[in-house]
């Protein structure tokens, strides 16, 4: 392995003498001879750690699955104690071979021990821990940089499912995460550990422990550089790309015997990716074969050898394409980059590793929308990047099925929200959101009360501003600003209780109904009936604003009007209806509620 950087002189507590140090081809090391019960870190050591900064030089080995990696770290102390030393942690597969202390005097070797720790945080259900001795305490706030070196192999495990009961072939289809010869396909914390990462152990059969730790982690992280530089291996054909952080770079080949048969001839292929923010996600790693197809419109850039399923996925792209248009701009910003893998799906904003499969183009369509909005729109603030991403979706079901199969939609979504929500609100605002019941549910509800509350056209024209808008991006209530400025409206009550404060959900009950009939007042008494005026008092017991239609029905024919109920608080509206009404009705799904989001009552008449 070429490194460019000095490596340190490491010594280790631990009797790990046979640690491997970065080979030209690396190679699985054995297991360090230090047993878990003779080191002992508490969580809140673990929990103390943020990661700041990654600066990775990976060498990867396809044909032997093998990883080494010489990385630079930077770590901060966001715990209330000084920190003696630090708790990194690696996929159990991976052994560590060395730390040091960079500082403006050059590189100081530290000491450290390693042992396995269990944890479902990896796809081999265990991880290996390096604790590492710091020369002198880290202090609250305070950061360092170090260098560690590691390696070992990268081969499909379903170990962690396998053990709560899932079938093997079931396990390695949810945890696809390999370094082979035919690819490299690294997902990161919470499936595997392939770079330093610092958790308490977490547990799939423990509730969503598991998942509100990575959720914690990405937000916690955010903010956090990483650059990479990468270098693989390889005989005959070189590899086409590689994709980190869902960013594309095509690799560089360098043959290392021009005279050989291409077929046997070996060499490293490169690719540099600048630092930038890690943003909401855990860094990813692939590596590809082959060259992407660009489908017509320029749409997709798939890997896959399936060309006739590729062509109906670009029809069906074809026929959300009016959609995202329509809502977000006259063009995307970008392609969605589509890797065919047989694995559970994942995605990286307009970057999707997913099975493709025949289908028709409507069909496929609503697969689509969600991830192509992604190349459509982006933000820096989660609620929005996946909120848009989900009103979308909602959009596409309303077009293609009405307006009750979206709020149908919407009210599912409401109840999964509802679960999440605590009682008296103080759950996830979404400035801060790591839970997609809040950042994707919650989000996609705001969006489409402002829809409700603005208009279809102001949303439209402010999403397709703020999308080219960085400085909006960059501003907490930049959007809140932008939608003011775009509709004339003060929405500061709404975004107060839903957007920059979890208040919970409302809970909306009817309290009076109260129809009186109307004559028509140029006619004397006697006269034939105007219609009836419904008067309609509702209160809200939950912590949260709503602003909700009420409804006045007979049959098809309706009348309504917006009421806005402050929370704990009751509002009242009144009706003219032209006709004889039968039912009102208060919310009609369109905004999420604590408990049902739609509320009628049967009208008993009596005619003056």
């Amino acid at each position: 392995m070429i490194f460019h950087k000095e490596q340190p002189v490491v010594s280790s507590d631990a009797d790990d003498s046979s640690s491997p140090t970065p080979a030209a081809t690396p190679t699985p090391a054995p297991s360090p001879s230090v047993p878990d019960a003779e080191i002992e870190v508490t969580d809140e050591e673990r929990e103390a750690i943020t990661f700041t900064g990654y600066d990775l030089e990976v060498h990867l080995a396809p044909a032997h699955n093998g990883i080494a990696v010489h990385a630079g770290l930077t770590v901060r102390n966001d715990g209330k104690a000084p920190l003696t030393r630090l708790a990194l942690q690696l996929s159990s597969s991976l052994v560590w071979s060395g730390f040091g202390l960079r500082s403006s005097t050059g590189l100081k070797p530290l000491t450290f021990v390693q042992h396995r720790i269990n944890t479902d945080a990896d796809h081999t259900g265990v991880a290996r821990e390096a604790v590492v001795t710091l020369p002198a305490p880290l202090a609250p706030g305070g950061t360092v940089e170090l260098t560690a070196l590691y390696a070992g192999e990268i081969t499909l495990s379903g170990e962690r499912l396998e053990r709560i009961g899932a079938p093997a072939e079931d396990a390695v289809l949810a945890d696809w995460d390999a370094i082979e010869d035919t690819g490299t396909f690294l997902r990161g914390y919470g499936n595997v550990l392939w770079y330093p990462v610092v958790s308490a152990p977490v547990f799939l059969g423990d509730g969503a422990k598991l998942f509100e730790s990575v959720g914690t982690t990405r937000l916690r992280q955010q903010p956090a550089t990483v650059r990479l530089r990468l270098a693989v291996e390889y005989r005959g054909e070189a590899p086409d790309a590689a994709y980190f952080c869902g960013r594309r770079a095509q690799l560089t080949a360098l043959s290392e015997n021009e005279g050989l048969p291409v077929a046997e001839a070996p060499g490293i292929a490169t690719a540099e990716f600048a630092a930038q923010p890690i943003g909401f996600r855990v860094p990813s790693l692939f590596v590809t074969e082959h060259a992407p197809t660009v489908t017509d419109g320029m749409l997709l850039s798939a890997v896959t050898d399936q060309f006739g399923v590729l062509n109906q996925y670009a029809a069906a792209a074809a026929k959300v394409q009016p959609l995202l248009m329509d809502w977000l701009g006259t063009s995307p910003l970008g392609s969605l980059n589509v890797l065919d893998h047989d694995g559970q799906p994942f995605e990286d904003k307009a970057f999707l590793v997913a099975p493709l499969r025949a289908g028709e183009p409507g069909v496929l369509a609503p697969v689509l929308v969600h991830t192509l909005a992604h190349a459509w729109f982006g933000s820096s603030r989660v609620w929005l990047d996946e909120g848009v991403a989900q009103l979308m979706s909602l959009l596409w079901v309303e077009t293609q099925d009405g307006r009750e199969a979206a709020l149908t939609r919407l009210q599912s979504d409401a109840r999964t929200l509802a679960l999440a929500e605590p009682e008296a609100g103080g759950g996830q605002d979404l400035l801060s959101a790591h839970s997609e019941a809040y950042y994707r549910i919650k989000a996609a509800a705001v969006l489409w009360m402002l829809r409700s509350v603005t208009s279809d056209d102001v949303l439209k024209k402010a999403l397709q501003l703020y999308r080219k808008d960085h400085a909006a991006d960059q501003d907490p209530q930049g959007f809140e600003h932008l939608l003011e400025r775009t509709s004339g409206k003060d929405l500061e009550w709404l975004f107060e209780d839903w957007v920059y404060h979890d208040r919970g959900l409302p809970d909306l009950s009817i309290v009076t109904v109260a129809p009186r009939q109307v004559n028509d007042p140029g006619v004397g008494p006697g006269a034939k009936s105007a219609g009836w005026l419904v008067a309609i008092d509702v209160r809200n017991d939950g912590d949260a604003v709503a602003e909700v239609p009420v409804t006045v029905r007979s049959g098809t024919q309706t009348a309504t009007e917006r009421l806005r109920i402050a929370a704990h608080s009751n509002a009242a509206t009144r009706v003219l209806f032209q006709g004889t009404p039968e039912e009102i009705s208060v919310n009609d799904g369109s905004v999420p509620e604590m408990r049902t989001s739609v509320h009628t009552s049967t009208l008993v008449l009596k005619k003056e």
